[in-house]
């Protein structure tokens, strides 16, 4: 079970977007995740008119490595590390290490 999933809200906590918080869009298998609107790279893209592919310089999201995110804790207003657990009728679920607050509902 992973610690981070697509939809979560996280912060980054390393790098040149220190502190930046935004929604994961993907988890790649190499523990990295593609969050919105961070670690965004300038590409300089080359016209195709076969394909309907403007040129000129494009913006996107580069992928992070997933030790660099922490979750959003909106409740502690802070990033939070995240713990597994398994309920009595054997869910697990993901919480919140600092306040034991059940992340999945």
């Amino acid at each position: 079970m992973n610690r981070i999933r697509q939809g979560d809200e996280v912060v980054v906590i390393a790098g040149k977007d220190k502190g930046r918080r935004g929604s994961v869009i993907r988890v790649y298998d190499d523990e990295r995740v593609l969050v919105e609107g961070v670690n965004v790279a300038r590409k300089h893209q080359k016209p195709n008119p076969n394909a309907g592919v403007a040129g000129g310089i494009i913006e996107k999201e580069m992928p992070i490595d997933v030790s660099n995110v922490m979750v959003w804790n909106a409740s502690a207003g802070r990033g939070d590390r995240i713990g597994i657990r398994q309920l009595a009728d054997g869910k697990r679920v993901r919480y919140f290490k600092s306040n034991d607050e059940v992340l999945d509902a």
